[in-house]
């Protein structure tokens, strides 16, 4: 009789752990939490004289420099999330996705990514197990897609040009922080 009552007792701990799930807006902003603790760091160890640095061995005709890996991310950051809240996007995307084209050095960079982080926050904040189905525009182009796959962008977009900064950082003799931890 004893294994039957350890068996529900357990069965009744694992349901109560069912129901106390974190919310959808917890789970989004703790990823970007996640994104924040790398490139942050990454982009304050980058000297500022290295900002304007990009690879020119090999296949890298025409990509961005370290600053603007950082900035295309906030840009982006900035462009979803405004889709995901409804709202105009506060900042401007500037030429290529790559920010306002007045940014010029590295602290207003770091300002902006940390700003634009700021208001990702907000965005993923916004998220309710009721409207992440919802359609909304998209912030590239006129279709409308899930809030949710918009409010991923932030993320899996930003980790990807994060990973480029990485190479940059490790090119130029900067260990990313990440990677010291």
């Amino acid at each position: 009789m004893k294994p039957i009552a350890v068996t529900l007792w357990f069965a009744l701990a694992v349901s109560a752990a069912d129901s106390t799930a974190p919310p959808v807006s917890k789970i989004y902003d703790q990823q970007l939490t996640s994104l924040e603790h790398d490139i942050v760091p990454l982009a304050e160890a980058m000297p500022a004289e290295k900002y304007n640095f990009a690879p020119k061995n090999g296949e890298f005709a025409g990509v961005r420099t370290f600053a603007q890996q950082a900035s295309h991310a906030a840009a982006v950051i900035y462009m979803v999330s405004a889709s995901v809240l409804g709202e105009k996007n506060p900042s401007e995307a500037g030429p290529n996705e790559n920010g306002p084209a007045s940014l010029r050095t590295k602290d207003q960079i770091v300002r902006y990514l940390k700003d634009a982080l700021a208001y990702g926050h907000k965005a993923m904040n916004s998220l309710t197990a009721e409207n992440l189905t919802e359609m909304i525009p998209s912030a590239f182009g006129t279709a409308k897609v899930s809030r949710v796959s918009m409010a991923s962008v932030a993320v899996w977009h930003s980790f990807d040009h994060y990973g480029q900064m990485v190479v940059y950082a490790r090119m130029n003799g900067v260990i990313p922080p990440a990677s010291r931890r």
